[in-house]
């Protein structure tokens, strides 16, 4: 039957009513997050990005000789293990608020001995799905915290040769668990060439290692729906930029916070003397396209697949891990707490072993001390014996003196 002539009666305006719940509940609760984590060495440029991204100071920046010098690093050296430091902040741009956590990784490939430095990023993010699914079993869910990871941008170290083993076993650890973007950090260090041969190892190294990263929906299907010209226009655009998106992964990127006037308009840049570097220009590097990535057009796609992908996968293994252990209540099976793996954790490992040897020590602190106290006992024993043996021998010879006595007289 066709519809060409028959008028609307409003089935189509679905998604424009949609949008305007969305966006009245999100601005209403403020409920809107995304929470970003950044993973690299020091001194790649991590907390230059993450101000030039969203073009405003949210991290300070610290200077390496400040690293080396501060009590907090001191601190972090002691413990030899990678940190995690949360930054909180709220983003409004027309009106619309953003709830941002930024969680960086300091102490991250910063030590000589690096050995499982990824498994606490990788039990930080376990946790936050933990305590996010109790949230999810408890009565009332009206306001859940969450603090998933939606996103981690992991800086990788320019060089002519190929990736760290270290940074290849934490980018497939990472990817397990959370939507994984590789970035080569300051791009602007290698040549042209440098760089195409680079980004060319990378990508063979993920593909060889099977390191899943994301990758912006296509929908290319959505080009021969039944819809308007304007709007099968707009998708085909956006397939386009998708695929230019994923054909530049992974990205090249400069950071910088300082600003230079190029023709009457103020742009961010990093000044040489052969000349200007400006950060949003797509032919000097792909920042603007990694903003694209998680701000501008698939922000939503990494919020659905951390909710729908990577926490349904943690949530379905615990379940089904779990079955045996399951407290039956009323017929609910209520998931036990996890096993915390603090023996992964090298600060925790070190604590452990610490913790110990000091139990060993006090064991045979005790054990000597129960051996001598045994060993004196044997000896008033002995003793003892030895005084009842004499009065014995006293009384034996009173007896026969008395003897004597009584057959004289």
């Amino acid at each position: 039957m066709s519809t060409a002539n028959i008028p609307s009666v409003g089935i189509s305006e679905l998604p424009n009513q949609i949008y305007k719940k969305v966006l009245k509940n999100a601005n209403k609760h403020n409920d809107q997050v995304l929470n970003l984590m950044v993973v690299g060495e020091s001194g790649l440029g991590k907390t230059t990005f993450i101000n030039t991204l969203f073009q405003t100071s949210i991290k300070e920046r610290t200077t390496h000789y400040k690293r080396e010098t501060s009590d907090d690093l001191l601190k972090t050296v002691n413990s030899k293990t990678t940190n995690i430091e949360i930054t909180r902040c709220v983003l409004e741009e027309k009106n619309f608020n953003l709830k941002l956590n930024l969680i960086d990784t300091p102490g991250y490939g910063d030590f000589i001995n690096n050995n499982k430095a990824w498994l606490p990023l990788c039990d930080f993010i376990d946790e936050q799905y933990d305590h996010y699914m109790r949230q999810e079993q408890q009565p009332f869910r009206n306001t859940k915290f969450d603090l998933r990871v939606h996103a981690v941008v992991f800086f990788i170290r320019p060089t002519n040769g190929t990736m760290k083993p270290l940074d290849i076993i934490t980018m497939k650890e990472l990817s397990k668990k959370a939507n994984l973007i590789p970035v080569i950090a300051k791009s602007d260090t290698l040549s042209a060439t440098e760089l195409v041969d680079f980004k060319t190892k990378v990508r063979n190294c993920i593909d060889e290692k099977a390191i899943r990263i994301f990758t912006p929906p296509l929908f290319e299907e959505d080009i021969n729906a039944n819809v308007d010209e304007d709007t099968t226009n707009n998708n085909r655009l956006a397939i386009q930029h998708a695929k230019q998106l994923i054909e530049s992964m992974p990205f090249a990127i400069i950071g910088s916070e300082d600003q230079y006037e190029v023709n009457g308009n103020k742009v961010f840049g990093r000044q040489y003397p052969w000349g200007l570097i400006e950060v949003e220009n797509e032919a000097h590097c792909d920042f603007r396209k990694l903003r694209s990535l998680l701000l501008r057009t698939n922000l939503l796609d990494l919020i659905n697949s951390t909710n729908e992908v990577h926490y349904e996968e943690y949530r379905k293994a615990r379940l089904q891990v779990n079955d045996e252990n399951n407290a039956n209540t009323h017929g609910i099976n209520m998931v036990p707490a996890p096993v915390r793996k603090l023996s992964h954790n090298p600060r925790f490992k070190e604590e452990e072993l610490a913790l110990k040897r000091y139990f060993t020590e006090q064991v045979k602190v005790e054990e000597q001390r129960f051996r001598q106290w045994e060993q004196n006992i044997v000896n008033e024993r002995i003793r003892l014996n030895n005084d009842l043996e004499e009065e014995q021998n006293k009384v034996k010879k009173l007896e026969d003196q008395i003897r004597m006595l009584q057959m004289k007289s």
